[in-house]
């Protein structure tokens, strides 16, 4: 065609092919584009179909199978050489389509037949001979396999598992072998860490122990007695051993034994125990009390010789409070002890120490609330609501058995001078000692308290008219001798003021005897102090009058509405900066404002307190509002104001009021007068709490119910008695004391504020113990204004 064909020269070509592959299973035939058919004419090879004319328009090669039968489309595009014939075309154009067809039917049904043969009778064979292969390679890998998963089906606890080896079959692949031996490897590493389900739940259980209720702490070996029987289920142990000294005090040891041992191993672990005490506290010692427990001595160990038993021990020593404690365990002497055994034996150890150590220090800070929950923190006596307590029991016990019984109100005179100038250290041995000859000079039955300050107070039970004179005078002429060295070697001494009530000559209610002898102490410094005022007619017409009067003045304030309030900041200690403010009351008469402390007792007797609080607090609450105080505001209410029902809903009433939120007020309570009420006060606090207001315990340590307080009611901050803190810097005993508060109250998440911060020196030693607020004239002093950070 290159050369030059004619249409005469294609017919021929076209026949010629035609003819050659009509025989065959091929079939070609040849499609004239639309440019060529317009000069030369179709050729008659039948109407083009889709694919044909799809391969002249996209003038792409076209390739199908269907039907045992391939078809190609091949385009014939016109190149530049081309155009010599066909004038009329342009490079590119599709002049035409070679189609060729194959049918590979009989080449199918050929196969078919030689093939036949093969998959009948040669591939069945094939097959049967890998399957023998397989079942002997096979075979000779389960050889160490089956043997592996027989040990491993064996494995139902620790102690099979520990025993378990891995073997590997000589005949086994080196492959194989290699697994086996990393397997192995595993095994070795697991037997070193794996724990026995038993014991996994016994430490749960232990931990499950580390929760100290009251009911733990009161019967605490019953409990270790408990504890023993759940060891021995995991270990054979025999017995505890508990070892706890606390300050000077002898050592405690208890040893708790899980059945009854014979007398000769008793004997032998008293041993055991004292060589505890000097091998851990490095103390020679002999004086040790050893108290033996016995589970259950229905189980006999008898038997069970010295050697059968050995003893595991750890230590403990607490700084605050100081404790020392040491726990032992007596185990079988015959027990493998691996590493998981001695893990198990340590954390029970660890477990015991904890858990006895707590309860120890416990009882250690209960012992110091409940010792200066009734007594002053630095003579000893009694304190004053103690006093209080003790004066309205006397009363009723004299008026129920009919006696009489006298009432002193003793106070030094001039002592300030002596703090004054030789300090107040000196000044607290001068009041010790003091302390000291009034209770040598008072009768046995006799009640001695310290009212406060250089105040002292006597109740004589039983007691004439006659008798109480006859005490008060011997305790002036004992005083008259009385003296004491001080710093600079002189010899310091001081005289006595002392004023007597008598019951029920005077009067038959325990506040009015108390104001009257208190009465007759002023008159006595008046006249000119170191003297004895016995009442009168005409003085106890005047106590009379005075009480009458207050009351008056009482009653006409809230008439007026001159209740005012007052407010004394409270500054965190970390950050330096007045975040509570504390609400106070006072009563507004002729420009002069007093202090609550002067009509608290009045108005609580008659019955208006509750009053009082409500108009404070309201006009503390408008204030607020006011400038927008957004700290926290403490007020301190009556307990007998808290007894009413309708109390709670009316605070609730004042806040939504002000728009004041519930979570800026803290009710703080005294432990004063609520005592006898404690069910009542305890659903009342509850309430305030849902209510979603805080709670606060005044004067913490002053009252003999303190304990009863943090057990019974959900406490957000402690206010420590200032009288503890005062000469916390000075007192060994004071510091003793308010560091077990601040520890005890962190372990209850508790926040603590320190009352009586009257100077720099007392601040600075507050924050080296830990405290969190301060409250004091050092602070801040009262004032009717809002301090704001």
């Amino acid at each position: 065609m290159r050369k030059g064909w004619s249409r005469e020269d294609l017919k021929v070509f076209l026949t010629e092919t035609k003819n050659s592959f009509e025989n065959s299973n091929y079939a070609v035939g040849v499609y004239r584009g639309e440019k060529v058919e317009k000069l030369f004419g179709s050729i008659e090879q039948g109407k083009i179909n889709d694919d044909i004319q799809k391969v002249f328009d996209t003038k792409t090669k076209l390739s199908k199978t269907q039907n045992n039968k391939t078809e190609i489309y091949t385009p014939i595009i016109a190149k530049q050489e081309c155009m010599q014939c066909h004038i009329n075309a342009q490079t590119g154009d599709v002049l035409g389509v070679v189609s060729v067809e194959y049918d590979f039917s009989d080449i199918i049904e050929s196969s078919k037949k030689k093939h036949l043969l093969f998959f009948i009778f040669i591939l069945p064979i094939m097959f049967v001979v890998v399957y023998i292969i397989s079942i002997l390679f096979l075979n000779k890998i389960n050889l160490s396999l089956n043997a592996f998963q027989k040990k491993i089906n064996d494995v139902n606890s620790v102690k099979d598992f520990k025993n378990l080896t891995i073997v590997k079959d000589k005949n086994s692949f080196k492959e194989f072998d290699q697994i086996f031996d990393d397997l192995d490897t595993l095994s070795k590493k697991l037997k070193d860490i794996a724990v026995d389900k038993d014991i996994l739940e016994f430490e749960v259980k232990l931990l499950d122990k580390m929760v100290i209720t009251s009911d733990v702490i009161k019967d605490w070996k019953d409990y270790i007695k408990d504890l023993l029987h759940e060891i021995h289920f995991v270990l054979p142990v025999y017995c505890l051993i508990t070892i706890f000294k606390t300050e000077d005090e002898q050592y405690e040891v208890e040893v708790f034994w899980y059945g009854k041992p014979n007398v000769k191993l008793m004997e032998h672990f008293n041993g055991v125990a004292t060589d505890m005490i000097k091998q851990f506290h490095h103390l020679e010692t002999n004086d040790t009390n050893i108290n033996h427990n016995f589970s259950d001595e229905n189980v006999c160990l008898t038997e069970l010789a010295i050697n059968d038993i050995e003893h595991e021990a750890k230590s403990l020593l607490l700084e605050t409070p100081k404790i020392g404690g040491i726990v032992g365990l007596g185990v079988q002497a015959r027990l493998e002890k691996d590493s998981i055994h001695l893990i198990v034996i340590d954390s029970i150890l660890t477990t015991l120490l904890n858990l006895v150590g707590s309860i120890k220090a416990i009882n250690k800070y209960t012992e110091h609330l409940e010792f200066y929950a009734t007594r002053d923190p630095l003579t000893g006596l009694f304190s004053q609501r103690m006093f209080r307590d003790l004066l309205e029991y006397e009363v009723k016990r004299a008026a129920r058995h009919k006696y009489s019984f006298g009432v002193l109100v003793i106070d030094c005179d001039n002592f300030k001078p002596i703090n004054d100038t030789y300090g107040h250290t000196f000044g607290d041995d001068f009041l010790k000692a003091f302390a000291d000859l009034l209770e040598a000079s008072k009768r046995d039955e006799d009640i001695l308290s310290r009212y406060g300050g250089d105040e002292f107070t006597l109740i004589l039970p039983e007691s004439s008219a006659q008798e109480t004179y006859s005490v008060a005078s011997r305790i002036l002429d004992n005083v008259h001798s009385f003296e004491l060295k001080a710093p600079d070697g002189k010899m310091v001494s001081m005289t006595v003021s002392i004023g007597i009530a008598s019951f029920p000559e005077h009067s038959m209610q325990p506040k009015e005897l108390f104001d009257i002898a208190d009465s007759m102490m002023y008159k006595a410094k008046y006249e000119g102090k170191n003297l004895i005022k016995y009442p009168t007619d005409i003085d106890i017409e005047e106590v009379h009058q005075k009480a009458h009067d207050q009351s008056i003045a009482v009653l006409d304030a809230i008439k007026q509405k001159r209740i005012v309030p007052h407010f004394q900041p409270i500054m965190d200690i970390e950050t330096n900066q007045v975040e509570i403010n504390e609400l106070l009351m006072r009563i507004e008469v002729d420009k002069e404002i007093i202090s609550a402390a002067d009509f608290i007792e009045t108005a609580e007797a008659l019955g208006v307190v509750h009053q009082m609080d409500y108009m404070v607090i309201e006009a503390a609450f408008e204030k607020i509002k006011a400038i927008g105080y957004t700290g926290i505001l403490f007020i301190n209410l009556s307990p007998k104001a808290l007894m009413i029902g309708e109390f709670i809903n009316k605070i609730v009433a004042l806040s939504t009021q002000y728009d004041v939120q519930r979570s800026q007020i803290v009710f703080e309570i005294t432990e004063r007068e609520t005592v006898k009420s404690f069910s009542l006060l305890e659903k009342f606090v509850q309430n305030l709490k849902l209510e979603g207001f805080s709670f606060a315990i005044d004067d913490f340590g002053s009252g003999f119910s303190t304990f009863h307080y943090i057990k019974r009611f959900p406490i957000d901050y402690i206010k420590i008695d200032g009288d503890f803190i005062i000469n916390i810097h000075q007192d060994k005993k004071d510091l003793a004391f308010v560091k077990s508060i601040i520890s005890l109250a962190k372990e209850l998440d508790i926040k603590t504020v320190a009352e009586f911060v009257e100077n720099e020196e007392i601040l600075t030693f507050l924050k080296a113990i830990d405290i969190d607020y301060v409250q004091g004239y050092h602070i801040g002093k009262p004032s009717k204004e809002l301090k704001t950070i």
